[in-house]
């Protein structure tokens, strides 16, 4: 039987035989529960608020099965649902993308959107959508998959210096290398089929007004698949902090690490672009915010990146939906209206901090 101790600031949970033990956060613990409660309320705004205007009562008695009307199960059930569901998941994945580049690189500015791993994923849909249409739109997840880790692992490569793994170079490079494919993508839409271009057009805005129960199921597979992995390196990435020197002195494998990390971030940037399109500015806000609203260890930390992100996009698709109706503006860009000032936020306390 499990035991629990509370401190002040601290709960250790340790298992009956005390082989396993937990010291949990206490401020880290009340936020991924407040944070739950917060998703939670937005998820019922968004099922209600629209064109069909839905109480809660009748919310309630759908989601428990009793069919109202069929009017309303068919938009709960088969879009507000579904879309609802696929914003908070790719909120959660792309928040958890940025956070492992953050570690990777151990620099504050590093996001999927920055250095080339969502363009690379965009290359490859648009690629798909444009040139070959032939192509299942069910394989996407596994084509952008292969485009961000053809991009990542370019990046990795011209980065790569027998001294040692420079994050500044891996950043430049990654801006780099994200503008020249950026410029490809455009090519191929300017001189595409009209159509199939218009096509990867609102694809590339980063909407989720298109998801389905398919999308739900696909992302939370990849979730179930990915998140388990970025939990069990946590404890190797909390070393890591402390720089690659002082990591492989205390006998942490980094160069495994560093290559699992890579291919966790890339897989969910990968996954959650492949089916809405680029999110910018997620995987760079949710760890900051996390950061700010509790400070904890690496596991904690990368629950309420997680719940941090899945808050954002969710925010970004109720006002983008509800704000403007009936016009709907993509989530993608509230999130980089959002984004821009939190990065240049970011980017002047990185050099006021540089000139102490």
């Amino acid at each position: 039987m499990n035991t629990l101790a509370r401190s002040e600031r601290h709960w250790v949970l340790r298992s009956r035989t005390e082989r396993i033990a937990l010291r949990l956060p206490a401020r880290g613990i009340i936020a991924i529960g407040l944070l739950v409660a917060l998703q939670l309320a937005i998820l019922s705004l968004s099922l209600t608020l629209g064109s069909y205007e839905i109480d809660l009562p009748t919310l309630m008695a759908t989601l428990s099965g009793t069919t109202v009307s069929a009017a309303i199960d068919n938009v709960i059930w088969q879009f507000r649902l579904p879309r609802a569901l696929v914003a908070a998941l790719v909120g959660a994945m792309m928040a958890l993308s940025g956070a492992a580049m953050q570690n990777v690189t151990r620099n504050g500015l590093a996001d999927p959107s920055l250095i080339g791993i969502s363009q690379g994923a965009a290359l490859a849909v648009v690629a798909a959508i444009v040139v070959f249409p032939q192509i299942e739109h069910g394989l996407r997840p596994v084509i952008a998959f292969g485009g961000a880790l053809g991009v990542a692992a370019l990046v990795q490569a011209l980065s790569y210096q027998k001294r040692g793994n420079s994050t500044i170079r891996f950043i430049l490079l990654g801006i780099g290398v994200s503008a020249f494919i950026s410029s490809i993508t455009s090519a191929m839409l300017t001189y595409g089929d009209i159509d199939r271009a218009i096509s990867a057009l609102s694809w590339l805005a980063g909407s989720v007004n298109a998801a389905t129960w398919s999308d739900v199921h696909v992302l939370t597979l990849w979730c179930l698949a990915l998140a388990p992995v970025i939990l069990a390196l946590s404890r190797v990435m909390s070393v890591m902090r402390m720089g690659e020197g002082t990591a492989i002195g205390l006998g942490a494998p980094v160069k495994w690490a560093r290559y699992g990390l890579i291919a966790v971030g890339v897989g969910f940037a990968a996954a959650a672009t492949a089916l809405v399109g680029p999110l910018g500015f997620v995987g760079l806000i949710a760890p900051h915010a996390a950061r700010r609203i509790a400070r904890s260890g690496v596991g904690v930390h990368a629950i309420l990146t997680a719940l941090c992100g899945a808050v954002l996009v969710s925010v970004a698709d109720l006002v983008g939906r509800a704000a403007f109706a009936p016009i709907q503006l993509p989530a993608g860009l509230i999130t980089s209206i959002i984004g821009v000032p939190v990065f240049i936020y970011l980017l002047q306390r990185a050099a006021a901090k540089s000139h102490l």
